[in-house]
């Protein structure tokens, strides 16, 4: 299956009926959306490289996959991430002290999911697929109106729990619509070496809908991830969309992907980079007025300012702090073991 794509690295339009319903507004407001995303996560790799942060897993190169696809939802629907979903969670309004929290230590999770809709991260391999489809039913016995997508890996579509969420959500009807951001590689793993057959012809074989679409072309990712959500919406049955982009760092701030994969392959994606095309098509409507690029470039600009003013004004957590939410209710057991460790901590010398 050729991956459905509506706008070329050259910035070219397809003759599609689906790209009659492109247009300025939409196009600055995602190229845009990429943008901050870009800068955001810019800044965060610098922040870790200088200390400020334990870790940071990048979405440079994914900014399409994901911007375009929660820009087609309804703000009513629950979307669960995996752990580089950054311009997906931008979107909706998360701010950089909430996404940058976690990595600095000072939180187990960064925001509150009910306000945004958007569960906290995952770092457990498609451990948020069973959730998102638990939810769903759950949405679904209260006859809710929405949608619940779920993003994740090439990689975790190997997992077992994968397998399982696309199974139960067929077997159940259940309104989700899983997004796989097929970036090439799980860690050091390429997908030639991980399964036999691409995830949408798997899927398909679950019974889900699927979509395969070129995940760095953000117009074909936001009509695929809108008629998906339609179809799901509308009682279809659960769907699943495969993007094709790639991961152009490592797969996080402790990976060196120079020593698994080539500067040959790097420099292929550079050529299908999102934001490129998008600016081209952008510049060769002349839909961008006039100081919209100066503009955006300043905006991006701010955003960085503040990234860094919120990382390093993270106060510190008190070091009983782990303790609070380790269980719901706090037992004898508990009790004991965090009045050892305030005992063990009073010890110390200043």
């Amino acid at each position: 299956m050729t991956p459905f794509q509506l706008l070329t690295p050259d910035g070219e339009l397809a003759d599609d009926p689906a790209a009659a319903t492109v247009d300025a507004d939409l196009c600055r407001g995602l190229y845009r959306d990429m943008v901050l995303a870009r800068r955001l996560d810019a800044e965060a790799y610098s922040l870790q490289r200088q200390g400020e942060l334990g870790l940071w897993l990048q979405s440079w190169g994914q900014e399409a996959s994901q911007v375009g696809s929660i820009r087609a939802l309804r703000d009513s629907d629950w979307v669960f991430p995996s752990y580089r979903d950054h311009a997906a969670a931008m979107c909706r309004g998360i701010g950089p002290e909430e996404l940058l929290a976690q990595w600095r230590g000072v939180r187990q999770g960064g925001w509150d999911p009910a306000r945004y809709r958007f569960h906290i991260y995952t770092l457990v391999l498609a451990a948020q697929l069973p959730h998102a489809v638990g939810y769903a039913m759950g949405a679904q016995l209260e006859g809710a109106d929405e949608v619940v997508m779920t993003y994740f890996g090439d990689g975790s579509s190997s997992e077992g729990e994968a397998n399982e969420a696309f199974n139960w959500a067929v077997t159940r009807s259940a309104p989700v619509l899983f997004f796989c951001q097929n970036n090439q590689w799980a860690i050091s793993t390429p997908t030639t070496a991980q399964f036999g057959a691409p995830l949408h012809q798997r899927a398909a074989g679950f019974g889900l809908a699927t979509q395969l679409v070129d995940g760095n072309d953000v117009l074909a990712v936001h009509t695929a991830t809108a008629r998906a959500a339609d179809g799901v919406r509308s009682g279809e049955g659960p769907a699943l969309i495969e993007a094709v982009t790639y991961r152009m760092a490592g797969h996080s701030t402790s990976d060196d992907p120079k020593r698994y994969r080539s500067d040959a392959e790097l420099d292929h994606w550079r050529t299908l980079d999102p934001l490129d095309r998008l600016q081209r098509l952008i510049e060769a409507r002349d839909w961008a007025p006039d100081g919209f690029f100066t503009e955006l470039e300043s905006e991006a600009a701010d955003l960085a300012a503040e990234v860094r003013r919120v990382c390093r004004a993270m106060p510190d957590p008190e070091a009983d702090a782990m303790f609070e939410h380790t269980l719901a209710l706090e037992t004898p057991a508990l009790a004991e073991e965090r009045a050892s460790y305030a005992a063990y901590a009073a010890s110390f010398v200043d």
